[in-house]
């Protein structure tokens, strides 16, 4: 009896360690310059194919639709809170149309945390369909924590994200075609102006107090020949403003924002830029303290005494370079990861890729991941030198996780830790394959 008792257990230890052994490695610490996926990717970027043309002139449309449901959906991220209870302010999808009737490209926002591939496609086939001669969608969000999901299938998607619903597929995608539909009928030519505000006052380093943060609200303003105007806005704070068990419906400061800049502007769209580890510095959690952060923000703008840049040149390029990554590195301790095909079987496939436009001398680069402003100055520089404005945005239709600085690797922080899904060296890495990029936007003059 005693032997059959220890042969048990012997076969319980060996399946368990064979388990441990299929679930678990150790982290890859191979430089990124030494790998296929760095090699690989640099040729895509020293070989893009550009949609490039210069026809004197440029066009832009722009629309908004609603996007809130009609009954309520889970609220998302934090911890699963359920269905919102109330509708603080409605959510919106808002598009700008630009082009030159050679080649055209939308920008696409939502006020929604971020656009999972499988939204992304839906998108993409609809807009096949009803505008083939947009030849590229950037996709950016407000990333409000205060937005609805329903949009990410998958365990992780079930668990953290509010699941799969093919209503909320179904409203984002036909509310975006019918707002581009407007954004088109409303084409006319325009002019592009620059503003570069410093908001420093107002965003901080969450994950390092004391290391560099992206400060500047950055705006292009487009104005057509009738006079009306749009706004493009791009800012590195989080919308995290209203807290975790806020039960409301709420695209949180940037809504506000919006609102604001329209008592200015004919439209505004608010882009989330290098958000990752950017926190905005509150002025109170409830929602009358965020209206007042959205308003210090605007007047900031309104106060900017420092000339609005206007702008002759009408080269309009865009390009999609697709973005290969290390295995996957989801860490459960420092040199100690998940196996890829168990994070692959729980996360799923979300391909990354990088957008660039380029209007004018206004450069847009946007990244699959949640990318930190602390690169942001090094990328600035290199685009002064290129004689562009640089705007950098994320959630562009692919999420890999939070982009970091590779000192930060080893703290024991939320977004390197739980978040960085790809690393190391993933900071790097997108730092590099960034200035890369500004450098070839900036070489088609």
């Amino acid at each position: 009896m005693l032997a059959k008792i220890l042969k048990s257990i012997a076969i319980v230890i060996f399946l368990l360690i064979a388990l441990l052994f299929a679930a678990v490695t150790v982290v890859d610490w191979t430089p990124y310059k030494e790998t296929s996926y760095y090699q690989n990717t640099i040729h895509s970027i020293e070989h893009i194919n550009w949609n490039r043309s210069d026809t004197g002139y440029l066009l832009a449309g722009w629309a908004k639709e609603n996007i809130t449901p009609d009954v309520p959906k889970p609220l998302i991220p934090y911890k699963p809170r359920g269905d919102y209870e109330f509708v603080l302010d409605s959510n919106f999808v808002r598009t700008i149309i630009v082009g030159n009737g050679t080649h055209y490209m939308a920008f696409v926002n939502y006020e929604i945390l971020f656009v999972h591939p499988y939204l992304a496609d839906a998108v993409r086939k609809q807009v096949q369909q009803s505008h083939p001669a947009l030849n590229q969608l950037y996709f950016t969000t407000t990333h409000t924590h205060s937005g609805y999901g329903g949009f990410s299938p998958g365990l992780i998607g079930k668990l953290t994200m509010g699941g799969f619903d093919e209503e909320v597929i179904r409203l984002l995608t036909e509310r975006t075609i019918q707002s581009l539909h407007q954004a088109w009928d409303s084409m006319d030519t325009v002019r592009l102006a620059y503003k570069k505000t410093d908001a420093e006052a107002f965003v901080t380093n969450r994950l390092i107090a004391d290391d560099p943060i992206d400060p500047f609200i950055r705006q292009l303003r487009l104005e057509n020949a009738s006079g009306e105007s749009c706004h493009l806005t791009t800012y590195s704070a989080h919308s995290t403003l209203l807290p975790g068990k806020f039960m409301g419906l709420s695209g949180d400061y940037p809504h506000y924002f919006n609102l604001y800049r329209e008592k200015e502007a004919d439209f505004s769209l608010f882009a989330s830029g290098t958000v990752g580890s950017h926190r905005p510095v509150g002025l109170g959690s409830d929602p009358a303290s965020v209206e007042k952060y959205a308003f210090k923000l605007d007047s900031l703008v309104r106060a900017d005494t420092m000339p609005t840049t206007t702008q002759s040149n009408t080269l309009f390029a865009a390009a999609k370079v697709p973005v290969e990554l290390r295995d996957s590195h989801f860490r459960i301790a420092d040199n100690l990861r998940i196996r890829p095909w168990l994070f692959n079987l729980l996360y799923g496939d979300s391909p990354a890729h990088m957008d660039v436009v380029r209007i004018g001398d206004n450069l847009f680069i946007s990244s699959s991941g949640e990318i930190s402003g602390v690169f942001y100055d090094y990328w600035d520089r290199l685009a002064a030198e290129e004689g562009l404005n640089l705007f950098v945005t994320c959630f562009n239709g692919g999420y890999i996780g939070y982009i970091t600085p590779d000192e930060y690797y080893h703290e024991k922080l939320y977004e390197v830790r739980d978040m960085n899904f790809f690393g190391p060296y993933n900071g790097a890495y997108h730092s590099e394959l960034l200035g890369r990029l500004v450098q070839k936007a900036g070489s088609l003059d």
